[in-house]
């Protein structure tokens, strides 16, 4: 068997929204004498409106750190103290975006490392940690493991979520000593959603690295994973259903999840399936999929794909 595999190696590596709060009425907010409420009618006790300018600088910044743009533009529309406080990490943005153009080699620019590494340096000096957690990303490629988990370190302190997870698979990778410091961070992220926290956890548990075996649980992670969109997870899941390992044997669910896992791409679920195409008579829909596995570099799937060209040629 071939699973569970290392981490994918993918260092791409997403915000906590934020929901606008209701306008106050401004007659409401002058008269501390009046019972009425514009979040309910009639109000069961008096209040007064909250005043949201009285959250200080620091403490909003802190917590507006792993904000993206989006959710930046809608916390600063909520007073003038807001738009003030926030108007660094809205500056952030713009860096970020340039550093990821440099990043790729999109926008019209040409990919750059080092200006992108620059952009992000500027933005994570400005309190983003989207903008630590890419600095952090081109440290790492660039052999810098220090400086690289310094900035995840920071961006996972703040609360971001996907800091949090590279933080902890650097850990892994570079100072096993760390390992239930890993564990720790990627609880925090796998609990608040972050899937391929959730992937990297299940592995843990499934290989019983850092913490006690569990295949159950190990599945659970995995299968959450998966229902949140992430790739690997899906064929896991799969795995997992197909041989009863930590799920209920289900072979509908495991084709289910295999099926899902080759149309996002995986390769070796697009092998399986196809294979599991096959096996059933569906030719036409195999040779489909193993040819998506044989331009992926599926080696083993050329050879079934070449059989079934034959066979079908024969009739």
């Amino acid at each position: 068997m071939t699973w569970p595999c290392n981490s994918d190696g993918n260092h791409h590596f997403a915000s906590l929204s934020f929901s606008r709060k209701p306008k106050e009425s401004p007659t409401l907010a002058k008269s501390s004498k009046s019972h009425l409420s514009i979040f309910s009618s009639p109000p069961k006790s008096p209040q007064n409106p909250p005043d949201f300018s009285e959250l200080p600088y620091d403490v909003l910044a802190r917590i507006a750190a792993p904000f993206a743009l989006p959710s930046l533009k809608t916390a600063s529309l909520v007073c003038r103290a807001w738009r003030d406080a926030l108007k660094p990490l809205r500056e952030a943005m713009v860096f970020l975006k340039w550093g990821k153009r440099y990043k790729n080699g999109r926008g019209g620019v040409k990919a750059n490392s080092k200006k992108a590494l620059d952009c992000f340096l500027k933005g994570a000096a400005r309190g983003s940690t989207l903008a630590m957690v890419d600095a952090g990303s081109i440290y790492w490629g660039m052999g810098k493991k220090e400086e690289g988990i310094a900035w995840y370190r920071l961006a996972a302190e703040l609360g971001d979520h996907t800091g949090q997870c590279n933080l902890a698979i650097c850990y892994f990778q570079a100072y096993p000593s760390k390992t239930r410091e890993a564990i720790g961070w990627l609880y925090q992220a796998s609990f608040a959603g972050h899937v391929r926290a959730q992937y990297q956890l299940a592995l843990c548990l499934h290989q019983g690295r850092g913490l006690e075996q569990s295949l159950p649980e190990a599945a659970r992670w995995y299968l959450r994973a998966a229902e949140g969109g992430y790739v690997h997870a899906m064929y896991n899941t799969s795995l997992c259903y197909l041989m009863g390992e930590g799920l209920v044997q289900s072979h509908r669910l495991a084709r289910k999840w295999m099926k899902r896992a080759a149309d996002h791409g995986h390769s070796k679920a697009q092998f399986k399936h196809g294979l599991g195409l096959f096996s059933e008579g569906d030719m036409m829909k195999a040779v489909v999929y193993l040819e998506l596995a044989t331009q992926a570099g599926e080696i083993a799937a050329a050879q079934v794909k070449n059989v079934i060209l034959q066979q079908l040629s024969a009739t």
